[in-house]
C-alpha cells in the first residue's frame, strides 16, 4: 500500500441547477487533480443540491439528474485515475434511493444507497427514498475504503457493516444542516464509531443556504485514535486535503480555529441571507429601520451578506416614535453607508382611523389601533418591494414569534425573516459580537429598553415577562420539548410558564403565515415545528 491524498470539496450547490452543480464538481476535480489527490469527496446529493423535497416526486427531475450524471462522468475523464464520489438520486429495482456513485475514468466502480433515512426534525427522506441495505467498499492502491451517507453516521450499524466488509478508512458524505454547536456534536458521535471499528474517518459537508436551512461546512477528518487531524472552515466553500499513510491511517493536516457560538450564529445568518437573496435573484433588500436592536442586527447582517449598495432602509415614524429612535436609525444607516429614507406614517394612519371611526364608535382603544400603525408600515415596505423588486427582510425575533408579539400583515409582512430563530437575549449577544469587529451599532440601541413604540411610553415588558425568563421558557418548551411541570421544576414561576406556553399555542396561526427564515437552533418555527392550528389540547 502507498500513501494517498483525499480531497474534500466543501461545495455550495444550488438546488436544481444540475449543470451548475456538475460544473462545481468538475472544478473541484480539476483542483484536486492539480494538487495530486487520489480521491475527491463531494457532499450528499451534490449533483442536485439538498434537500430536493417534492422535486424528487417529478420524473422529469430524476431523468435530468441521470442525464447530467452521464455528462459529468464524461467530463471527469480529463482526470485519469482520480476517484470522484458524487451524490445523486438513483432509480433502482427497490425504488428511488439517496445514492453515491464512485467514479473513475468515466466509469462507475462502486455505489452506495443510504441505509438510515432521517424522518425527524427538518428531514423527511422516508417520503421520497427507499433505504439501501448493503455495504460499499472499494479499493484504491491497496487501501480499502468504506462509504456511508450522512444519517448513516449517526447510527452504528452502517459503519460496522462497512468494517466487516473490509473497509480500512470510512468516507462520509453529508448535507448536514447547522444548528448551534452542531460541529461539536458531530465529532462526539463519530468518535464512537472509531472506538468500535478503529477505522479513521473523513467527513465532508455541504455549505450554503437553502430556504430555511444553512449548511455550515466544517468538514473534518479523525484518525484511528479519534483525534481530529484536519478541519475546514465553517460557512465558506473550500477544498481540503488529508493524507492516508501506508498503514491506512490519517496523517496530521491543517486545522482551522473554532468559531465562538456568537460567531457561528452570526455567520449562519449572513450566509442564509446571502444565498436566499442571490439564489433567488433578488436585486437587493429593504429593511424597516426602527432605531431598535432587532432591525439593527438585521441591517448589519444584510450589509455583511450583500454589501451596502444592495441594502435600502426606511424609517417610518409615527406620533409615538421617540426622537432617539430617529437619531439612532440615522446613525446606524450612516455607519453602514446604506440608502436611508424617512416616510412618516401619521397621515395614512389618521386616514384609516377616520375610515373606521364609525365602526369603532363606543369601543375602547386597544391593540387594534397599534396594529394599524404596524400594517401601514408593512404596506409601505411591500409597495417599495413591488416597485423595486427588492426583498423585504422582516425583523421579528424568535421570542416575539413564539408568543405572538408581532402583527400579521404588519411587521410580519415580507419575504425573509432573518432572525426568526434568534431569541431576544441572543440578539443582544450577536449585536455585541458584531460591534466587537467594528462598532457600527450605536451604544444606545444596545442599552435602551426595547419597545414597539405603538403607544405612549410602551416597553415590551408591559406585555411580556423579562426576556431572560421568556427565552428560558421558550428554549425549554420548544427546543428541549420539556413539559410545563418540568419547566416550573427548573425554577421558573408557574404564572409565567402558563402564560408563555398558552401564548405559544394561541399564536400558531400567525407563525404559519410568517416568511421563511434562517434556522440556527435544534427546533425552529417552520420545517421542524409542525403543530396544528386547530387543537383543544392544552398541557
Amino acid at each position: 500500500m502507498s500513501s494517498q491524498t483525499i480531497a474534500l470539496a466543501q461545495m455550495n450547490p444550488l438546488l436544481g441547477d444540475l449543470p451548475g452543480n456538475a460544473r462545481l464538481i468538475s472544478q473541484a476535480a480539476a483542483d484536486a487533480y492539480a494538487q495530486g489527490a487520489n480521491l475527491l469527496l463531494t457532499p450528499e446529493l451534490s449533483l442536485t443540491g439538498y434537500p430536493p423535497e417534492d422535486l424528487l416526486l417529478r420524473p422529469a427531475f430524476i431523468e435530468a439528474a441521470e442525464r447530467e450524471l452521464s455528462s459529468l462522468m464524461l467530463a471527469l475523464q480529463k482526470f485519469p485515475g482520480l476517484i470522484v464520489i458524487v451524490g445523486h438520486p438513483k432509480r433502482t429495482t427497490s425504488g428511488l434511493q439517496n445514492y453515491a456513485s464512485v467514479l473513475r475514468d468515466g466509469k462507475v466502480i462502486a455505489g452506495y444507497a443510504k441505509q438510515e433515512l432521517p424522518n425527524h426534525e427538518v428531514f423527511d427522506e422516508v417520503r421520497y427514498f427507499t433505504a439501501g441495505n448493503e455495504a460499499c467498499v472499494f479499493e484504491n492502491a491497496g487501501i480499502q475504503y468504506g462509504l456511508i451517507l450522512c444519517e448513516d453516521a449517526w447510527h452504528t450499524a452502517p459503519a460496522k457493516q462497512a468494517h466487516a466488509a473490509g473497509a480500512q478508512v470510512l468516507l462520509v458524505l453529508n448535507a448536514s444542516p447547522y444548528h448551534l454547536q452542531k460541529e461539536t456534536l458531530r465529532i462526539e458521535v463519530l468518535r464512537k464509531h472509531i472506538a468500535l471499528t478503529k477505522m479513521p474517518l473523513v467527513y465532508v459537508n455541504a455549505v450554503g443556504g437553502q430556504d430555511e436551512l444553512v449548511f455550515d461546512g466544517g468538514s473534518f477528518a479523525l484518525n484511528s485514535a479519534g483525534k481530529v487531524v484536519m478541519t475546514m472552515p465553517q460557512f465558506e466553500t473550500a477544498l481540503g486535503l488529508v493524507n492516508v499513510n501506508a498503514s491506512a491511517d490519517l496523517e496530521q493536516g491543517s486545522l482551522v480555529a473554532t468559531l465562538s457560538v456568537e460567531a457561528q450564529a452570526y455567520q449562519a445568518l449572513v450566509l442564509g441571507v446571502r444565498d436566499y437573496v442571490q439564489k433567488n435573484h433578488f436585486p437587493g433588500v429593504i429593511i424597516g429601520l426602527s432605531g431598535g436592536i432587532d432591525s439593527a442586527l438585521v441591517l448589519a447582517v444584510a450589509v455583511d451578506a450583500l454589501g451596502a449598495d444592495r441594502v435600502r432602509t426606511v424609517m417610518m415614524a409615527s406620533r409615538y416614535t421617540a426622537e432617539i429612535s430617529w437619531l439612532d436609525a440615522r446613525e446606524m444607516a450612516k455607519n453602514l453607508q446604506v440608502q436611508y429614507d424617512e416616510i412618516p406614517i401619521g397621515e395614512p394612519v389618521d386616514a384609516l382611523e377616520k375610515s373606521l371611526a364609525e365602526q369603532f364608535k363606543g369601543l375602547k382603544l386597544d391593540a387594534t389601533e397599534e396594529n394599524i400603525q404596524a400594517r401601514v408600515r408593512g404596506t409601505l415596505l411591500m409597495a417599495l418591494s413591488n416597485k423595486t423588486g427588492r426583498l423585504v427582510l422582516t425583523t421579528g425575533n424568535k421570542s416575539e414569534m413564539a408568543v405572538g408579539y408581532c402583527t400579521l400583515y404588519g411587521d410580519m409582512a415580507g419575504g425573509f425573516a432573518v432572525i426568526k430563530d434568534i431569541a431576544k437575549t441572543l440578539v443582544y449577544r450577536l449585536c455585541a459580537y458584531r460591534n466587537s469587529i467594528t462598532p457600527i451599532i450605536p451604544e444606545r440601541i444596545l442599552t435602551r429598553a426595547p419597545s414597539a413604540e405603538l403607544r405612549p411610553d410602551q416597553t415590551d415588558q408591559d406585555s411580556l415577562p423579562s426576556y431572560e425568563i421568556l427565552d428560558g421558557i421558550v428554549e425549554r418548551y420548544i427546543e428541549q420539548n420539556q413539559s410545563i411541570t418540568q419547566i416550573i421544576a427548573a425554577g421558573f414561576d408557574a404564572e409565567s410558564v402558563e402564560k408563555v406556553t398558552r401564548l405559544i399555542k394561541l399564536n400558531e396561526y400567525k407563525r404559519r403565515q410568517a416568511p421563511p427564515g434562517v434556522r440556527v437552533t435544534t427546533r425552529a418555527f417552520g420545517r421542524d415545528w409542525r403543530y396544528p392550528i386547530t387543537s383543544q389540547f392544552r398541557a
